[in-house]
């Protein structure tokens, strides 16, 4: 195995600048890993949109900022789909700057779930690893990905083996999981506080589904996220009784897990096979017990009666249920939880030993063979 340092060229998601909100969780991942590869001595050029920033500085880090039209993400399209690139879009300047820099590094990480990426790991001499965001959005996005499984399993990685299953794999997949700085997260004791939602605020996130509990139970909703879907949000507070929400909007980590930490609770309704679920790690690393949907990875997250409740997706009876017992789950074993398996370093650990495994060309070559 290679135990060297490295010096790696992560290419971002190309849906929007780090900071805006438009990326999702891969963001929040993003930063995390660069954390986490840092504290380990790591170097990185992070090639970026413009207009991205990082909550810190440090001298391994190098940010190559690139100006383009945001691509459209394939979440919102139909399965059916082909690959679309906007006029003077983003994403092959992203990936012309990294195959330019490509021989100052032992390898390349790629964070976009588009087929660009994928498609240039067929032809470029490069290593090129790809952390795959979602489930399988797109046919054409499952086709690559099965392919770079045929060609070079070791360059994939998923966040969890739910997520995973969506793709036809030669072999068992790589699973990372994912990773949050510990200092921005703080622990918080109480127990009696008021019901959250976060996420991005679009239809298959499922908020009507925690709004449903909340007045069920004659309660506020706090809702955290950037809105996406502006007709969606109206008809949601339009269907309830008005106040039931209360709408907090996109926020620093460091204001979000100071709110998040004063909830009883975060409910989680997703309506599609999320691939990890950084809202319910955000919400455990506070110390706030989760009740969420079992669907996609989290699944893999909750510990059913230790750090939270798993309820049948669409099941509102059994949110509600499992609201009214969220008092059985103890706030220590949340953050307990989040210390053992969903730190930064333990994150970047886990993707070191990925790298590791496709960089060394002899299991590369056996495995070939």
């Amino acid at each position: 195995m290679i135990n060297k340092q490295l010096k790696l060229i992560l290419v971002s998601t190309p849906i929007g600048y780090l900071g805006s909100g438009k990326g999702g969780g891969v963001e929040l991942t993003i930063v995390s890993l660069i954390k986490g590869l840092i504290s380990l001595g790591h170097e990185i050029i992070l090639i970026a949109p413009k207009g991205s920033k990082l909550p810190f500085e440090s001298e391994l880090v190098e940010i190559r900022l690139i100006d383009g039209i945001d691509q459209p993400s394939w979440q919102h399209q139909k399965k059916t789909d082909p690959v679309l690139i906007p006029s003077n879009s983003v994403l092959p300047k992203l990936w012309e700057t990294a195959i330019d820099l490509a021989n100052q590094s032992d390898a390349v990480i790629n964070f976009a779930y588009d087929w660009l990426p994928l498609w240039l790991t067929k032809i470029q001499g490069i290593k090129i690893f790809h952390l795959i965001s979602m489930g399988a959005e797109s046919i054409i996005m499952k086709e690559i990905i099965s392919q770079i499984s045929q060609l070079y399993p070791f360059q994939l990685a998923f966040h969890t083996a739910r997520q995973s299953q969506d793709y036809s794999l030669k072999t068992d997949p790589i699973i990372v999981g994912n990773g949050f700085d510990m200092e921005n997260y703080l622990f918080n004791e109480k127990e009696n506080g008021p019901l959250g939602w976060a996420g991005r605020i679009a239809p298959e996130k499922g908020l009507e589904d925690a709004v449903k509990v909340a007045k069920d139970l004659d309660e506020k909703l706090l809702v955290w996220g950037l809105i996406e879907d502006k007709e969606y949000a109206s008809e949601i507070e339009n269907t309830y009784t008005k106040g039931i929400i209360e709408w907090r909007g996109f926020l620093p980590t460091n204001k979000f897990q100071e709110q998040l930490g004063r909830c009883r609770a975060l409910i989680n309704t997703p309506k599609w096979n999320e691939a990890y679920g950084n809202v319910i790690v955000e919400a455990m690393a506070c110390g706030v017990p989760v009740i969420a949907y079992d669907l996609g990875g989290p699944g893999e997250l909750i510990e059913d009666g230790f750090n939270g409740f798993l309820v049948n997706p669409n099941d509102i009876k059994g949110l509600i249920k499992a609201t009214k017992s969220i008092s059985e789950i103890k706030r220590r074993n949340c953050r307990d939880w989040f210390e053992k398996k969903a730190t930064n370093k333990v994150f970047a650990e886990r993707v070191l030993n990925w790298l590791n495994k496709g960089l060394d060309t002899k299991i590369s070559a056996d495995f070939q063979n």
